[in-house]
């Protein structure tokens, strides 16, 4: 098992490229099964999702090559339809491969995925979705099995603006017969990426980032090389430590606009941000505000960062109130900021954060992959020597997080357990 060691008290100050982003690219690179050719993908972040995705693929039968910062995948020979289930239990967001694979094969199988336990997060809405399309599912044991003798249009209206189901019902009718119409669909950024990818390979995809999305089947589609966007969650996460820590830090490689709940959170917790197209520069107070806020489908504050941001509150003057609306189990890493002295009560859905001077080092266990970087920012105001346990969660989706927060300044190494 890998920890990271973190020595606290660390003021942050420098520039740190963000990398391409997570959330963005597992839907992308489950894309590529469908154009049965060449996708050469850039700006891919080397993370253990990534790798695992790229794992699955070639069990499908792909190829996948890294060439310098680019990543070629041929999916001409990808015969497989079956989805390991020891890939997919290691994490959730391989479920957006089922609907690639339907709209290659017509049948996928597969078993509920995994990742981190943060909720329920049932894929309910995927396999209503997937019957809507004319797709027949039967469930053995937890295997679901889907078939089907061509993916049907239809009109699809969400129960929940499900980001995850959004892009299974794209992926799986890009292929599909006449116009399919999503309702009350994902408005996330990656949902656009997602559409501008598959429309560079030829298919026919308008309304990404409304909560209606058309996608008119298309016959075959083609060759693509695509760019991946910046990682809004990892722009948002350096931003709360250079916050948390009273420094002074500048992001590159970002789109400020798909930052704005958090930039205007940090400006009302009182940091004097730079805002740019590209890049943002921050200057911390010695101490933030305490806000409130509640976690909301995207234009809203993103769930993805109300743990980092429940750490960073903290150290705030007076009591902050968090509200957690997407999933019901996001709490779990509180106990161990409790351990560092942080003063958190959960009642339900809030978290109820009363600011305090000193946070103090203590060993600690990552709980899930945001709530691990919530232990990293503590630790980076921590007075001593912080030990956190279970980085595989936090190494799912931040790309060489030590080696930038050296850069920045910090004091952290990774060390082998037994």
């Amino acid at each position: 098992m890998l920890s990271y060691i973190i020595e606290g008290g660390k003021k942050l100050e420098g520039e740190v490229h963000i990398s391409g982003s997570k959330n963005a690219s597992l839907p992308i690179i489950a894309a590529t099964m469908l154009n049965k050719g060449i996708s050469k993908l850039y700006n891919v972040p080397e993370i253990h999702d990534t790798k695992m995705m790229f794992e699955i693929l070639k069990k499908l039968g792909c190829t996948v090559k890294k060439n310098n910062k680019k990543i070629i995948i041929d999916s001409s020979k990808a015969e497989g339809y079956k989805i390991p289930e020891e890939l997919m239990r290691q994490m959730r967001s391989s479920v957006v491969l089922a609907g690639a694979i339907l709209g290659r094969h017509k049948k996928a199988e597969f078993s509920y995925p995994g990742g981190c336990d943060i909720g329920a997060r049932p894929i309910d809405l995927h396999l209503k979705s997937f019957e809507k399309l004319g797709i027949l599912i039967s469930e053995n044991y937890g295997n679901i099995s889907c078939k089907c003798d061509t993916i049907d249009n239809a009109k699809i209206d969400l129960d929940f603006p499900s980001v995850g189901a959004t892009e299974n019902i794209m992926l799986a009718s890009t292929l599909g017969e006449g116009t399919t119409i999503i309702t009350n669909a994902a408005r996330e950024p990656e949902i656009i990426d997602l559409q501008n990818f598959l429309n560079r390979m030829g298919a026919q995809i308008s309304g990404a980032g409304t909560n209606i999305i058309q996608i008119k089947g298309v016959k075959k589609l083609k060759d693509v090389s695509y760019n991946i966007m910046p990682d809004r969650i990892e722009a948002g996460t350096y931003l709360c430590a250079g916050a948390i820590t009273g420094g002074k830090i500048k992001i590159t490689n970002i789109v400020s606009e798909h930052l704005t709940p958090i930039i205007n959170k940090l400006e009302e917790a009182g940091c004097s941000l730079n805002v740019q197209k590209d890049n943002i520069e921050l200057i911390a107070p010695k101490r933030v505000k305490a806000v409130d806020l509640k976690t909301m489908p995207y234009p809203g504050f993103p769930t993805d960062m109300q743990s980092v941001f429940v750490s960073l509150l903290t150290t705030a003057k007076g009591t902050s109130i968090v509200v957690e609306n997407i999933f019901e189990n996001r709490y779990k890493f509180v106990p161990e900021l409790s351990r560092m002295g942080a003063k958190i009560t959960v009642e339900g859905k809030a978290a109820i954060i009363k600011g305090v001077r000193k946070i103090h080092a203590a060993n600690v266990k990552a709980t899930d992959l945001r709530g691990g970087a919530a232990l990293v920012l503590e630790a980076l105001v921590a007075k001593g020597e912080t030990k956190i346990e279970n980085i595989q969660y936090i190494l799912r989706g931040y790309e060489k997080l030590d080696d930038k927060l050296k850069k920045l300044g910090a004091k952290i190494s990774i060390k082998e357990g037994e």
